[in-house]
């Protein structure tokens, strides 16, 4: 197997109040765009794309009630 290596040149180091001017999920951003980021960062990691999103497969849940 193959032995990966950090890319060192894809980060660099930031102090506190640059590294806080630089976050796409900041309070100021609304709640429904930060979802949106989100979702999207969802759809990369996992392979599917915004528009042809996998469906659920309802075999695997199910629902009842609890006798009390």
């Amino acid at each position: 197997m193959a032995d990966f290596k950090l890319d060192k040149t894809a980060f660099k180091i930031r102090t506190f109040e640059e590294a806080d001017a630089a976050n796409l999920f900041g309070k100021d951003v609304p709640y429904i765009e930060r979802l949106r980021q989100a979702y999207y960062l969802v759809s990369q990691a996992y392979g599917f794309s915004m528009t042809n999103q996998p469906k659920l497969d309802r075999e695997y849940f199910t629902c009842r009630k609890l006798n009390k």
